[in-house]
């Protein structure tokens, strides 16, 4: 189906005219509208601008440079998002390059300063890359393609219709003469931006839709990708910071005697860093390399005062979850027809809770920032995933004109989340602020494992009614800390994404329903983590799922699909599933377990099949997935995605979880924090869906169907049913 996108906001003033690179070139742009929603992690994405919307918006975002062409035909493309493993640094150029008709191999990509007024929103999270840019991203390199057309067409005096544009170049049919586009990119940046410009069929892509070679490997393979760690800096010090503990305490003192002693110690300041509403106290010692910051932290002796606040354990957290979820009906997020009727005078009825557990991020790269400070002005080089936020952020925090705050992003050896956070930045910039040097911060794997922000822990109350096979009555409380809320704690209101993960033709299908938030709070700093709360919401929802179907007598994924009847691309969903999984042909001794989830405006189906070996321990077999993300740029990446996000979930389902103890985190690096192995990774099939639908989000929506299929499956296999993660698989 052919596309169109109209530009008729680009005009001869919304070109950027420049003498650089090579003498001249073509920097082209595109606004995007103020009023869209920015693409926060856990809150969606900015809206995609289509035709008929582009007519009606109000464009009030400066002009900003994604193409440049200069003279001698050199091709650069601006990645606007961080490229912290998901592929952004490859599927923004490929969708550009397809529209602008250059090979891949033959441009070269860089990162953008953090700048919202000229990109738009730039937070790599809520897997809204791709689905919240792609039609503005393919309308850029079509424009810019059209114009270079245009102005070789003036040149050889022939119709535009005569002319094609080829590997850089535009060629006349009838003659075969060519320009490469650096011959034309000073007329072409003179032209009139076309009103009205064409995109191509899907049938006609070369570039998108195929399994192309990411740019950013060798890269990494061959040491010259520069991360955060990478970067340094004329006359740069290096500093590690001793942190309170607990979020809410206070320094009391600190003897800095025996760190000034060590070797490259130059200097120990206090300082305090931003977390959400409050500030933590920190030590930091300033050093002529990390190492020698880091044994001089080793020296301090610190005091802190703790009182005056709650020392949490864990088994309290989910004991007063359990409690609220079993005393108040919450904040109403959806309701239909009468459940709690039916539900109260039901002779028979489900009643069960599940819980899964707090989580740390724990990136492989750790958290390291640069910060250099000087009178009205600051730069910040690192692994940063929000780089408009943070150049928003410490604009305000510092008081420092917005454009007069540079943020540079480098390679992230991971985010999830963890990496659009602020404290970091923050504390490097209070550090170089207060030594007047460009600083470089290093956090330990044992700071970020106890400092936090970790994903909340939740519980989750289910009823249900089965009368005649059937759901009668569906009723679903969330109970946990609310992101929001900590974020902003005069804002308390239900949390947003308590229905994150169900898949909402389950509302036109289950007449009686009610989905419900009861609100939890404690001094714990949380945060997104990859596919926020549906990470959570999944295993409840699909396990309870199971558990209706079973009450009913029916086939899992039969069940599912007598309620989602009336949506196609799902009834074609489950086909794919029963047909790659032979899920009509189960065996005796196989353990078959199903979920299907929807977040960031993708669906994913799971099969995971499980069996026993032959010490009589639990393993998985296959797992199988197929995924409806819509329009998309790489099935590679896709597949990686995918995987990684089961590597993941398998993690927080069986392996790890962060616990509390007097108000402490007791896990504090990979040996108490374990991590998949190899040998744990379960084979993995993928599948996409191939359909005409508007692209979704591929970085988080692999994650949340596997914890609940992988303990169906073994509900399957064993008669047990697990409701609370994680879960010790030798001891099933």
């Amino acid at each position: 189906m052919e596309q169109q996108a109209r530009t008729n906001a680009l005009s001869r003033r919304k070109f950027l005219k420049t003498g650089g690179l090579t003498g001249a070139a073509l920097f082209l742009g595109f606004y995007f509208p103020a009023a869209a929603n920015p693409a926060g992690a856990g809150r969606g994405a900015g809206r995609v601008i289509s035709e008929s919307a582009l007519n009606n918006v109000e464009f009030e975002i400066e002009m900003n440079a994604w193409i440049l062409i200069d003279t001698s035909g050199k091709v650069t493309l601006v990645d606007h998002r961080a490229e912290m493993g998901q592929g952004s640094f490859q599927s923004v150029p490929q969708i550009i390059s397809e529209e602008l008709e250059v090979e891949l191999s033959n441009i070269n990509v860089i990162f953008a300063q953090g700048h919202q007024k000229k990109y738009g929103s730039q937070i790599t999270g809520g897997s809204s890359t791709i689905r919240g840019s792609y039609i503005n991203l393919l309308t850029l390199g079509a424009t810019a393609r059209e114009l270079l057309i245009q102005t070789a067409a003036a040149r050889w005096t022939v119709p535009v219709s005569e002319c094609y544009a080829k590997n850089a170049s535009v060629f006349h049919k009838p003659t075969n003469r060519s320009f490469h586009y650096g011959e034309l990119v000073v007329d072409a940046s003179k032209l009139e931006a076309p009103k009205n410009v064409k995109l191509k069929p899907r049938s006609e892509y070369t570039l998108i839709g195929k399994p192309l070679r990411r740019r950013d490997t060798p890269l990494k393979t061959n040491g010259s990708a520069v991360f955060g760690l990478d970067k340094r800096l004329p006359d740069m010090v290096f500093a590690s910071v001793e942190r309170n503990p607990r979020l809410r305490g206070k320094l009391k003192s600190f003897d800095d005697s025996a760190a000034l002693k060590v070797p490259g110690v130059k200097k120990v300041i206090t300082i305090k860093m931003a977390v959400f509403g409050t500030y933590r106290d920190g030590v930091a010692v300033v050093a002529d390399s990390t190492w020698a910051a880091m044994q001089g932290r080793k020296a301090l002796k610190v005091e802190w005062d703790d009182s005056g606040f709650e020392h949490m354990e864990t088994a309290d957290i989910y004991k007063q979850q359990e409690d609220l979820l079993k005393s108040k009906e919450g904040i109403s997020v959806k309701k239909q027809g009468d459940p709690d009727t039916i539900i109260g005078s039901a002779e028979k009825k489900m009643d069960v809770i599940y819980q899964t557990p707090y989580e740390a991020h724990a990136c492989m790269e750790p958290l390291n920032c640069i910060a250099y400070y000087q009178e009205n002005k600051l730069e910040i080089w690192g692994p940063i995933q929000a780089p408009d936020w943070v150049q928003s952020y410490l604009s305000k925090e510092m008081s420092i004109p917005i454009d007069h705050v540079i943020v540079n992003m480098t390679f992230l050896g991971g985010g999830f989340g963890r990496k659009a956070f602020l404290d970091y930045p923050h504390e490097a910039t209070m550090i170089s602020k207060a030594l007047g040097l460009p600083v470089q911060v290093t956090w330990t794997r044992e700071d970020e494992m106890t400092q936090g922000p970790h994903r909340p822990g939740m519980s989750y109350r289910c009823e249900g009614v089965i009368a005649d096979g059937e759901i009668s009555a569906y009723k679903f409380r969330m109970c946990g800390q609310n992101m929001d809320h900590f974020q902003d704690p005069d804002r308390l209101k239900p949390n947003g994404s308590t229905s994150e993960g169900f898949l909402k033709p389950y509302f036109d299908s289950i007449k009686n329903l009610s989905i419900a938030d009861v609100p939890f709070e404690k001094p714990v700093p949380i945060m997104w983590w990859r596919s926020v709360y549906a990470s959570t919401n999944g295993f409840a929802y699909e396990s309870f799922m199971d558990e209706l179907a079973i009450a009913a007598g029916k086939d899992p994924l039969e069940f599912r699909r007598s309620y989602l009847m009336k949506d196609d691309r799902l009834q074609k969903q489950i086909d794919k599933m029963e047909e790659v999984s032979g899920w009509k042909n189960r065996k005796k001794n196989e353990g078959y377990g199903v979920a299907i989830t929807e977040c960031f405006s993708s669906t994913v189906g799971q099969i995971v099949k499980v069996s026993r070996n032959n010490a009589g321990k639990i393993k998985i077999d296959q797992v199988w997935v197929v995924m409806d993300c819509g329009w998309y740029v790489n099935p590679d990446i896709i597949k990686a995605q995918v995987e990684g996000s089961i590597v993941m979930a398998l993690g927080a389902a069986a392996i790890h979880e962060i616990t509390y103890k007097d108000g402490l985190v007791e896990q504090r690096n990979f040996y108490d924090y374990k991590m998949p192995r190899i040998a744990d990774a379960p084979p993995v099939e993928m599948h996409i869906m191939e359909n005409d639908g508007a692209a979704g989000g591929v970085g988080e929506p692999g994650l949340p169907p596997f914890a609940p299929a992988l303990t169906n499956a073994i509900f399957d296999l064993t008669g047990q049913r697990i409701r609370k993660l994680p879960f010790d698989m030798n001891a099933i």
